[in-house]
């Protein structure tokens, strides 16, 4: 079975083959340089950007890997949560496809594919507990299996992805900044006291990144001098060693704080959910270095495997929807071209039809 994945829910136009389950090849364009210069993601332009892209990707795809159009068995599009005007892009793209070829058409949950897209490298398990963390979403889920996720905690404002960029951006750090602040993180030295934990204290699974937020911006408010003199990279090399010192420890503080959070929700999650059989992380956040290692703490005090997508396939990307799809495919999932799109803050129907059994 072959099946194509279209990925276009955000700033990221991503087409990829999968063969049986296995990875074929992939094509990935991104809008970060179009969209840096406003800060983050300006949905009129990604969605251009988006109808711009994808049939010069999937012309490139077929082509490299001598394939056309009628070879594709299954085609797999990213039908939401998102961005209505990206979504629709690439879900008109699939349909027009599967009308001319006749292949079968499965929309996917954007969320759900970044979680089973580690199964491209590993063997995934169920039942499992999967944490999401991306910019839109930080979510918990109980999976049983590749079609049955079950939502036990969400966030309740921001995303944990989201306080990562909107730290870098008030400090005059280009869109996307959480890599970066990353990256400084790993040269500065934790304070655990520098910033709240909020919501916490609590008997949910729930997350809330809006009080950490907050925090930040007074503690920029308060420290003006971290904050670059015009956008850009903060340089070593030219800029003064104590600020240099006193922004890495901030940023380390902050990697802390919100990796923290995640534990303690997740730990939770864990004792709540007794034969789990794996701590799946997923999502751009996942590949975060702190959130790496503390929930590789957090599967070992529960000894599980931690099941992590490598770094590429972290990222929103294409891959991780043919896969998605094909497993869907494969157990006798499809729609029909009555498939809608599903903009965020609306969940995503199950309302696939079955033909057949696996």
């Amino acid at each position: 079975m072959l099946c194509l994945g279209i990925e276009s829910s955000c700033d990221e136009t991503g087409l990829a083959l999968v063969r049986d389950g296995k990875f074929i090849a992939e094509k990935l364009a991104s809008q970060v340089d179009v969209h840096a210069l406003f800060g983050g993601v300006v949905p009129e332009i990604a969605s251009r950007e988006h109808l711009r892209a994808l049939p010069a990707l999937f012309n490139e795809l077929m082509s490299e890997q001598s394939l056309t159009a009628d070879d594709l068995d299954v085609i797999a599009v990213a039908r939401g949560p998102g961005l209505q005007g990206c979504l629709l892009m690439g879900l008109n793209f699939a349909k027009g496809l599967a009308l001319s070829t006749g292949a079968d058409l499965i929309g996917v949950n954007h969320l759900w594919a970044h979680l089973t897209a580690a199964g491209l490298e590993q063997e995934l398990q169920f039942p499992s507990l999967g944490l999401l963390v991306s910019g839109g979403h930080t979510h918990i889920y109980l999976i049983k299996s590749t079609s049955e996720f079950v939502l036990l905690g969400r966030t309740l404002d921001d995303a944990a992805g989201e306080a990562f960029d909107k730290t870098a951006k008030l400090l005059n750090i280009p869109y996307p900044g959480g890599k970066i602040v990353d990256e400084l993180g790993k040269l500065g030295t934790v304070d655990p006291k520098m910033f709240p934990t909020p919501y916490i204290k609590n008997d949910n699974l729930d997350f809330s990144f809006s009080g950490l937020k907050t925090a930040v911006s007074l503690y920029v408010q308060a420290n003006t001098e971290l904050r670059l003199p015009m956008m850009g990279i903060p340089d070593s090399e030219t800029d003064d060693p104590e600020i240099v010192r006193r922004r890495n420890n901030m940023f380390a503080s902050f990697n802390y704080t919100v990796a923290n959070k995640l534990r303690v929700k997740v730990d939770r999650a864990l004792q709540r959910n007794k034969g789990v059989k794996s701590l799946i992380v997923a999502g751009g956040v996942a590949a975060n270095s702190v959130v790496r290692s503390v929930m590789s703490d957090v599967a070992d005090k529960f000894s599980i495997p931690l099941v992590l997508p490598s770094l590429k396939f972290c990222t929103d990307n294409g891959a991780m929807i043919a896969y998605s799809g094909y497993l869907l495919a494969q157990d006798g999932y499809r729609h029909d071209f009555k498939l809608e799109a599903i903009p965020r803050g609306r969940v995503v129907p199950e309302d696939w039809t079955r033909i057949s059994e696996k």
